[in-house]
C-alpha cells in the first residue's frame, strides 16, 4: 500500500510530503453493572498524509502550504490520485511563511515491552476488568456501568526529505460511572487512561469513586460564598498545572497569545510556596511529523527551561523542533495529603466541568462534591462553583508527597491553593 501511495503521489506531482501509516487492535468491553453486555475486537490501518505544496506569498515572498488527508487500504489506485490530487490543489490555498520541513530521520522499529504491550488483548481488558470490579463490594455504592479499551498500535513514519521511522505503543483507558440511590440518587461519571497495566491504580481510583458517589448522595448544600483556602486533587492538579504547559507551546507564542520568553520566571517574582518543577514526558519516541521525541524540562524553580511544540512554529522561533506531547510531570512533592489538607479549606472532589484557562489565567467548574473542612469537622457539600487566578495564587502553591499516575500526568496527588473565590448557596463565609 505504501508503494501504491508513493507512486500515486509522483503521478501527482507531489514532491513534499510525511505519511504516518498507522494500524491498531483494540479489544472493547460495555459492563452494566457486573455483567457483560457487550465485547467487540477491532483491527484497523489508516494512512495519514501531509501534502506540501510551495507557492508565492505576500510581497513575492516564498510560503509553503499543507494540507492533510487519511486513506484507507480499499481504495483503488484512480481514488488515491483523486484524493492526493485534491489535497495539493487545496494546499496552495492554506499558505503559511516558508519553513523547512523536519529532518530526516531512520531508525529501526522501536518496540514498546511491558505486559500492556505483550499480552493478549482479551487477557489485559479482563484484568482491567477485575481491577474495576474488585472494590465493588458494598451496599450503597455501586459501579453501575464500565467500558474498558485495551489497544495496541503500530505507527510507521515516512517522508520525502527520507524519514524511515516506526514504534509500537499501547493503552488502557475507558470510562465508568458510579451510583448512590440512597438518600438521593446521584451518579458520578469517571475517565481512565494509562500507559500501562495499571490495575492497582485503577481499583485506587474505583475505590475512591465510590467514597465520594457515596458522599455526594449525603452532601449538603450550605456552602456559603466567599475566599477559601482550596484543595483539588487528582486530574484537576495535572488541569491546573497545563496552563504552564500551553504557555511554553510554540504555537501560542508564535502568534503572540504567550509572551512568554526563555530563562523567564513564568511563576512570577515572589513565591513563598513551591517553586514548580516541571517535565514534558516523552510517551512515544517519534511525534507524527517524525520528529525524535525525549523527555523535556519545562519549568525549573518557576523558571521556563524549554519552548516546544510542532515543526512549523519551532521553525519560525527559531528552537529546536520537540513534537507535541501529551504527558506532564510535576517533580514537586511537599507533606502527606492528610496534612495537606487539615486546618480551614474546601478540598473540591468532583465538577461538573473543570477548566483552566490557559489565555487569562483563571481556572474553575460547578462543584459536585467537596468537602468543608474546619473546625475539626468535615461535612460533604455539593452546589456553587470555584473562580480562581493562577495569577493571584501561584506563589504560594502547596503540594502533597503522595502521588498520582495517569497517561497524560505524573506527580502530586494534592494542591492547596489560597483565597480562591467560591460561588456558594447562600450568605457569606468568613
Amino acid at each position: 500500500m505504501i508503494e501504491r501511495i508513493k507512486q500515486a503521489l509522483k503521478d501527482c506531482g507531489v514532491s513534499l510530503w510525511i505519511l504516518e501509516d498507522f494500524t491498531e487492535e483494540t479489544a472493547e468491553l460495555f459492563f452494566v453493572k457486573k455483567q457483560l453486555d457487550t465485547r467487540r475486537f477491532k483491527d484497523v490501518r489508516k494512512f495519514k498524509i501531509t501534502v506540501f505544496r510551495d507557492v508565492e506569498g505576500q510581497e513575492d515572498k516564498p510560503a509553503r502550504g499543507s494540507t492533510q488527508i487519511t486513506l484507507l487500504e480499499s481504495m483503488s489506485d484512480g481514488q488515491l490520485r483523486q484524493e492526493l490530487e485534491s489535497a495539493y490543489y487545496a494546499a496552495q490555498f492554506a499558505a503559511n511563511p516558508y519553513f523547512d520541513l523536519p529532518d530526516p530521520v531512520e531508525a529501526p522499529i522501536m518496540e514498546k515491552t511491558g505486559e500492556l504491550a505483550e499480552a493478549l488483548l482479551a487477557e489485559s481488558a479482563g484484568k482491567a476488568a477485575r481491577a474495576i470490579f474488585t472494590p465493588d463490594v458494598h451496599e450503597d455504592a455501586f459501579v453501575n456501568s464500565a467500558e474498558i479499551f485495551v489497544s495496541r498500535s503500530r505507527r510507521h513514519i515516512l517522508s520525502s526529505q527520507g524519514t524511515d521511522a516506526a514504534y509500537t505503543d499501547a493503552r488502557l483507558n475507558g470510562e465508568f460511572v458510579v451510583q448512590c440511590r440512597e438518600p438521593e440518587d446521584v451518579e458520578i461519571h469517571n475517565i481512565y487512561s494509562y500507559d500501562a497495566l495499571n490495575t492497582d491504580a485503577l481499583s485506587k481510583k474505583v475505590e475512591e469513586a465510590l467514597t465520594f458517589v457515596r458522599d455526594r448522595a449525603r452532601a449538603q448544600r450550605i456552602l456559603k460564598s466567599g475566599q477559601y483556602d482550596v484543595v483539588l486533587s487528582g486530574e484537576s492538579v495535572r488541569t491546573v498545572l497545563s496552563y504552564y504547559e500551553d504557555r511554553a507551546a510554540a504555537h501560542m507564542i508564535y502568534p503572540g497569545y504567550s509572551t512568554w520568553k526563555l530563562g523567564e520566571h513564568v511563576q512570577g517574582e515572589e513565591i513563598s510556596g513551591a517553586k514548580l518543577d516541571i517535565d514534558l514526558c516523552a510517551t512515544q519516541p517519534y511525534s507524527e511529523e517524525g520528529i525524535p521525541m525525549e523527555d523535556l524540562p519545562l519549568v525549573r524553580g518557576g523558571e521556563l527551561k524549554s519552548i516546544y511544540g510542532a515543526n512549523r512554529f519551532c521553525r519560525y522561533l527559531g528552537v529546536n523542533p520537540t513534537g507535541v506531547y501529551r504527558k506532564l510531570r510535576c517533580l514537586n512533592t511537599g507533606v502527606p495529603f492528610e496534612e495537606l489538607k487539615a486546618g480551614p479549606c474546601l478540598w473540591a472532589v468532583t465538577f461538573s466541568d473543570f477548566q483552566m484557562d490557559s489565555m487569562s489565567g483563571h481556572f474553575g467548574g460547578e462543584i459536585r462534591l467537596a468537602y468543608l473542612i474546619e473546625n475539626g469537622k468535615v461535612t460533604p457539600v455539593t452546589g456553587g462553583s470555584i473562580n480562581g487566578s493562577l495569577f493571584e495564587c501561584q506563589g504560594e502553591m502547596a503540594f502533597s508527597s503522595d502521588r498520582y499516575e495517569s497517561a497524560g500526568y505524573s506527580g502530586p496527588y494534592g494542591l492547596r491553593l489560597k483565597n480562591i473565590n467560591v460561588a456558594g448557596a447562600g450568605g457569606e463565609y468568613n
